[in-house]
């Protein structure tokens, strides 16, 4: 029996232990998508316990509590008033996780911020919630701390067009933060003018723009002036979440129509969403070719499935999951249109269902065409829930089926938590072993002086490429 979790863990053989320790383990972290807060950054704030560190806004282990019969009340109706009872709530749960990928990166996390090998369980939650909590108030344990000892040089967080950016700007005043901390741009509440608040937010939009937004063209305005305003504040990215790729080509006017119809709070049709919708990415994906933006497109998401929690709750609260799959030839179809009008940029395709991700390689590769970067459109890092071990092996083989791994640009952690960096080793284990045992099983020949600054690349240097960031 193996070691758990041991200096080899996740490689198998010789040339996959020479690829991770020798090229992949030191390399820094660029984080290009993820949602942690601005705020915690400017402020450097710091964690009372290991609960508010680790459970304060973590859905996924909200949902692993859930599973095993534990009122809400007891998961983020304490955090705050029992953190203790929360966390032995977590160490319950995970011992009862093998296989999920949870297990893994809390076992990683602790390790690697706190020094604690142990097994998490009912027996020893109380011994490591004191220990967690206590290293905690060490000086460079705060959110900067964190932050830096990750070797983390540059992170995007998800910022809506209206936002000011005020705690970015005050990151960026401070010298003595080392780490870029740039704005990503996720006009999906412009877009969504099916949602009842629509309306309400358009409003805000438009006081944000200084444009009082009374038609499309009105809101187009608004929006290219915000995205200025991003890449005056360094933004790189757009991100957008969509159920499926739509493209419903209507006559300009009609679309001005359907606008001003849902500012009057009045219902839009399915079709005449999608067509507005279609119009409103042209515009958009126009401007960020025109900047030299890469789109990030996430697909194939139900969100708020569970509706009585999520108007209890809000979203991002753990009750969205996979749709159904088939998201391909809307993709397709989207691309192709962006293309023809000379609007398509740099794009990363996710999938929440990995029945996509094959699909979606195949749609990648045919978009290549005078392209002018490697990998202009690609798949990206396996997400939500093919976040795991399993789903990253499939994500790089799909990806190596249809395309040049090595043009790959790499991890992200998507993630609200300060302490989930080690997903970044994780993948750069999972990676290594790929091509390690490739070798192996005589399917590759490269020397590994050759193959290990491919690793590197994928692990850092394809994405400052890739985004163009300036580091």
């Amino acid at each position: 029996m193996k070691s758990f979790m041991d200096e080899d863990f996740l490689l198998s053989c010789d040339a996959a232990k020479t690829l991770y320790h020798q090229y992949a383990s030191n390399m820094p972290i660029v984080d290009y998508h993820c949602h942690v807060s601005p705020k915690d950054i400017a402020q450097n704030k710091r964690f009372n316990n290991i609960t508010e560190a680790w459970l304060g806004g973590d859905h996924y282990k909200w949902r692993l509590i859930r599973a095993c019969g534990v009122p809400e009340k007891e998961i983020t109706g304490s955090i705050q008033s029992d953190p203790y009872m929360v966390f032995r709530h977590y160490a319950k749960a995970l011992a009862l996780s093998p296989g999920n990928p949870l297990y893994h990166w809390s076992c990683l996390e602790l390790k690697r911020y706190f020094g604690i090998d142990k097994q998490l369980d009912l027996n020893t939650c109380r011994e490591i919630y004191e220990a967690c909590s206590r290293i905690l108030q060490e000086p460079d344990m705060s959110v900067r701390g964190l932050i830096t000892r990750s070797k983390v040089q540059l992170l995007c967080t998800t910022d809506d067009p209206s936002d000011e950016l005020q705690w970015h700007a005050q990151i960026a005043r401070d010298i003595s933060f080392p780490v870029k901390v740039l704005p990503a741009y996720r006009p999906d509440k412009a877009l969504q003018i099916e949602n009842p608040g629509f309306s309400a937010y358009i409003k805000l939009l438009g006081q944000s723009a200084g444009i009082n937004i009374g038609g499309f063209d009105d809101l187009c305005a608004a929006l290219e002036n915000r995205a200025d305003f991003f890449a005056e504040m360094g933004c790189r990215a757009a991100d957008h979440a969509f159920v499926r790729c739509v493209c419903i080509k209507a006559p300009s006017g009609a679309i001005d129509t359907v606008f001003k119809k849902a500012l009057r709070g009045e219902p839009v049709t399915v079709m005449e969403a999608e067509q507005y919708k279609t119009a409103l990415m042209t515009v958009l994906a126009r401007k960020y070719s025109a900047m030299g933006w890469v789109m990030e497109m996430h697909l194939g998401s139900l969100r708020g499935v569970n509706t009585m929690m999520t108007e209890r709750f809000g979203s991002d609260m753990g009750f969205d999951c996979m749709g159904n799959g088939g998201v391909a030839e809307g993709a397709a179809g989207l691309l192709n249109h962006l293309q023809s009008e000379g609007a398509l940029p740099r794009t990363v395709l996710y999938s929440v269902h990995p029945v996509d991700s094959e699909a979606l390689v195949s749609v990648a590769g045919c978009f290549m065409a005078d392209a002018e970067c490697p990998g202009k459109v690609q798949i990206g890092s396996a997400w939500w829930f093919n976040d795991t071990k399993a789903g990253m092996e499939k994500q790089i083989a799909d990806f190596a089926h249809g395309a040049p791994l090595g043009c790959f640009i790499g991890m992200l952690t998507d993630s609200r938590s300060f302490l989930s960096y080690p997903r970044h080793e994780y993948f750069r284990r999972i990676l290594c072993n790929y091509f390690g045992s490739l070798m192996t099983n005589g399917e590759f020949r490269p020397p590994l002086e050759s193959l290990g600054p491919m690793v590197q690349d994928i692990c850092y240097r394809n994405a400052v490429r890739y985004f163009g960031f300036n580091l």
